[in-house]
C-alpha cells in the first residue's frame, strides 16, 4: 500500500517525515532505520534531533544502516556519507555510534565488503523502516536506471546525471566527484519492513509520478516501490502537486 502524505513546504514535509520515522522508534524501541544522505533529508533529521534533545524520542536502542558509500572516501573524509550522518544526525543524539552501519567505501576488496554489508543489514534483522530520496532519473541509493531490480548491494558507476547532480557538494566541480559508490540494491531495499521515500520541489514532480503512476520498470528504479507493501510518500506542495 502506498501512502501520500503533503506538506506545504520543505520544512512541514520534513516534520512529516521526522514524525513517522519518531513513530517507528516510539513503537519498537530497538528498531533498524535504513538511512539516507544528501539535501533532502537533513530537515527530517533536525527535527529529529530536536525531539531526541527535548526528551521525546531515545536512539539509545536503535539501529541504523545506511545505504550507500562514495568508494574511495573514508569516514573522515567531509564529503564521505559516514561523515555526513556523523555531522547531521549522529553527533548530536543519544544512539551507540557501534549500532550505525555505513559501507566501506575504502575495503580492499569492494565486492567482498559489498556481500559483508548484506551480512550486517541481515544481522540486525533487516530495516524496519527505510529512508529514501529519489533522483531525477528515479535513482534510489545509487541503483540507476539499469536491467533489474534483483541485486543485493553492489558496486556503482555513477552515471553522469548523478554526478553532475552531486557535484553541487565539491563546488561544482564534477571532476572531483567520485565515479563509484557502494549502494544498497533495490532487493536489499525492498526487504525493509516500511519504507519512506522523500521528494520536494518542482524538478521532483515528473519523476514522482513515474514512480508512483507509471509502469514498474528498472528503467525507473523507484517504480519497484509500487511491489513494496507498505510505503510512504512525503513531499511539498510542489513536488507532490495532485497526488494527494
Amino acid at each position: 500500500m502506498i501512502r501520500f502524505y503533503k506538506g506545504k513546504n520543505y520544512d512541514s514535509a520534513s516534520k512529516i517525515a521526522a514524525d513517522i520515522i519518531a513513530a517507528q522508534m516510539i513503537l519498537k524501541p530497538d528498531c533498524v532505520l535504513g538511512l539516507a544522505t544528501g539535501s533532502t533529508p537533513i530537515g527530517a533529521y533536525q527535527e529529529l534531533i530536536r525531539m531526541n534533545q527535548a526528551g521525546l524520542i531515545d536512539f539509545s536502542e536503535v539501529s541504523t544502516c545506511n545505504l550507500d558509500e562514495y568508494v574511495g572516501l573514508g569516514g573522515n573524509d567531509e564529503q564521505s556519507y559516514r561523515y555526513f550522518m556523523n555531522h547531521q544526525l549522529f553527533d548530536h543524539v543519544n544512539i551507540d555510534k557501534t549500532r550505525t552501519h555505513v559501507p566501506n567505501g575504502l575495503a580492499d576488496d569492494i565486492q567482498a565488503a559489498c556481500r559483508e554489508y548484506d551480512e550486517i543489514v541481515a544481522s540486525v534483522g533487516g530495516a524496519d523502516l527505510q529512508l529514501l530520496g529519489i533522483g531525477h532519473d528515479g535513482h534510489i541509493g545509487f541503483n540507476e536506471p539499469g536491467d533489474s531490480f534483483d541485486r543485493g548491494t553492489h558496486l556503482a558507476d555513477l552515471q553522469e546525471s548523478t554526478i553532475r547532480a552531486n557535484s553541487r557538494f565539491w563546488d561544482g566541480d564534477e571532476s572531483k566527484v567520485p565515479k563509484q559508490a557502494v549502494t544498497m540494491g533495490i532487493a536489499t531495499v525492498m526487504s525493509a519492513r516500511r519504507i519512506l521515500i522523500m521528494a520536494c520541489g518542482a524538478d521532483k514532480r515528473e519523476i514522482i509520478t513515474k514512480a508512483f503512476h507509471g509502469p514498474i520498470t528498472p528503467q525507473v528504479p523507484a517504480s519497484a516501490l509500487q511491489l513494496h507493501p507498505c510505503v510512504y510518500v512525503v513531499g511539498d506542495e510542489a513536488a507532490m502537486g495532485d497526488l494527494c
